[in-house]
């Protein structure tokens, strides 16, 4: 498929999606809870003052950072006009939330402390220019927190993405592609970040923390 073919499967996906995700119909998404106590557990290890969720869908986990850390700037930016909708019912004072794309993220140079992204860099099909707008809004010494799936070895990805996936996507979904750590320690590595973290964890997790490094 090409680029345009993925993102318009994404955005139908998602645009389903976002009247059901933060319900009990929400199906597989409400996996995706399963990801949040880890970005907070990273988060609390360094104070920060401005944070932006790539991929942030009706902004679940920027709900419970307002709730946490309401003092805080939060940037949420989705490809889909319907989780934005979603997102901005919910009227968070201080929370700035976008329309976009985030393989070319619409922010100014060194905007923030944080970039997280969970479960969305999977229906990136150009990641490395995600990874290289990140390094580019991060301020010096910033980090960016990554969640996804994964799976343990090569073969069992390899099943994913040249198996599963294509067959999902005949169904109605955007997936483009599952990352070992080795690839994105590759797509830091390209872009300037430094890997810091990277681990498969639980649930078929990958977990990583990149930083941007001081000057």
């Amino acid at each position: 498929m090409t680029d345009k073919e993925y993102k318009d499967l994404s955005r139908k996906e998602f645009a389903k999606a976002a009247r059901v995700y933060e319900t009990d119909k929400g199906g597989v998404y409400k996996m995706c809870k399963k990801d949040y106590p880890d970005v907070l557990e990273e988060l609390e290890k360094e104070p920060f003052d401005d944070l932006l969720d790539c991929g942030c869908g009706p902004a679940p986990m920027l709900t419970l950072l307002h709730e946490k850390y309401p003092q805080k700037h939060y940037t949420g930016i989705d490809l889909t006009p319907e989780m934005i909708d979603a997102a901005r019912a919910k009227n968070m004072e201080d929370v700035e939330l976008v329309v976009g794309d985030c393989e070319n993220l619409p922010f100014g140079n060194e905007s923030y402390d944080v970039v997280i992204c969970c479960q969305s860099f999977h229906h990136y099909p150009n990641v490395q220019d995600f990874f290289d707008s990140v390094y580019r809004v991060l301020r010096p010494g910033g980090r960016l927190i990554l969640r996804d799936m994964t799976a343990r070895t090569a073969p069992v990805r390899w099943f994913f993405n040249h198996i599963e996936m294509p067959i999902i996507n005949l169904t109605g979904h955007g997936d483009v592609h599952v990352y070992g750590v080795d690839e994105v320690r590759k797509l830091c590595d390209k872009s300037g970040l430094r890997l810091e973290t990277g681990e498969k964890r639980g649930f078929f997790r990958l977990h990583c923390v990149a930083r941007k490094p001081k000057l």
